[in-house]
């Protein structure tokens, strides 16, 4: 009897030592694949229906980033146009934008908080292109958005930015 406890105390030891192995080598691919996910080249496109195609980017922080941005959709700039504006980490996003979406002669960027703005896209009609380069000095999560009337709410996204 105490033979067969030691067997299955040794078996249990092995058997836990072997899923921390696998659980390590798992780990180890994730953040291998994030590392690689690492891009200061973004391309993003925005749409008739409100949205970004790609909601978060990670980029290394004091590196400049080039961003490309797409209005891929078809409908008239009067009814959906489309930018891109990349807050600062401490902007309140909501009150930035509701103060843009009521500038209208400044293509929905509100003078009241343009201190909040790192970079900015032109308000863009349909299969318009622009492409922008800013560097995002600090580590932390970075907010970026529409601010056409309304849009921001479902368009909006987060620049992860690391060392």
């Amino acid at each position: 009897m105490r033979n067969l406890i030691i067997v299955l105390s040794v078996a249990v030891g092995l058997i836990s030592c072997g899923k921390e192995t696998q659980k390590e080598t798992v780990s180890q691919e994730v953040e291998q694949q994030v590392i690689n996910e690492i891009s200061n080249q973004i391309e993003l496109k925005g749409t008739d229906d409100m949205k970004f195609d790609k909601s978060e980017f990670t980029v290394k922080a004091g590196e400049e980033v080039t961003l490309k941005f797409t209005n891929a959709g078809v409908l008239p700039i009067e009814t959906m146009g489309h930018n891109v504006v990349v807050l600062e980490k401490d902007a309140d996003v909501k009150t930035f934008a509701t103060a843009s979406a009521k500038a209208k002669a400044t293509n929905y960027i509100s003078d009241l908080y343009i201190t909040d703005i790192i970079a900015q896209t032109k308000l863009l009609g349909p299969g318009e292109s622009e492409t922008i380069k800013f560097t995002l000095k600090e580590e932390g999560e970075y907010t970026y958005i529409c601010t056409f009337p309304g849009h921001w709410i479902a368009m909006k996204g987060v620049i992860k930015a690391v060392k």
